[in-house]
């Protein structure tokens, strides 16, 4: 089996896995799926990133936070997905190296974890 380059959706943060479907248009590709597609980052998704950063980088070494903590700060609770916004900000983080997170204090890829995590920078 060819190996690709590992790439990361651009809306949920989650890894796109290869198909065979892309092999002509890998470069492309940019999104997991359908619903990726049709989703457009908008204004609050880039400021739960800059609220994520803002809010860690604000704590003592090796702090977290969490989503709920985020989707809070920004007074976006009742915004529609506000939760899983965060989170998706917080994949889409990863993916670009500057934090990492963790369940049970432990480090978990992105992209299979289920259940509520904390954040913490790199």
């Amino acid at each position: 089996m060819p190996t690709h380059e590992e790439k990361t959706c651009a809306v949920c943060g989650r890894r796109i896995e290869w198909r065979a479907k892309w092999a002509k248009n890998w470069d492309a590709v940019r999104y997991c799926s359908d619903a990726c597609r049709r989703t457009r980052l908008d204004d609050l998704d880039r400021r739960f990133e800059r609220d994520i950063l803002e809010t860690l980088r604000a704590l003592p070494s090796r702090g977290t936070v969490t989503p709920q903590r985020i989707v809070e700060r920004a007074d976006a609770a009742a915004a529609r997905d506000a939760h899983e916004r965060a989170r998706r900000a917080a994949r889409r983080l990863v993916a670009t190296g500057d934090v990492e997170l963790l369940q049970n204090g432990r480090t978990v890829d992105p992209s299979t974890a289920r259940g509520p995590f904390d954040i913490r920078l790199r």
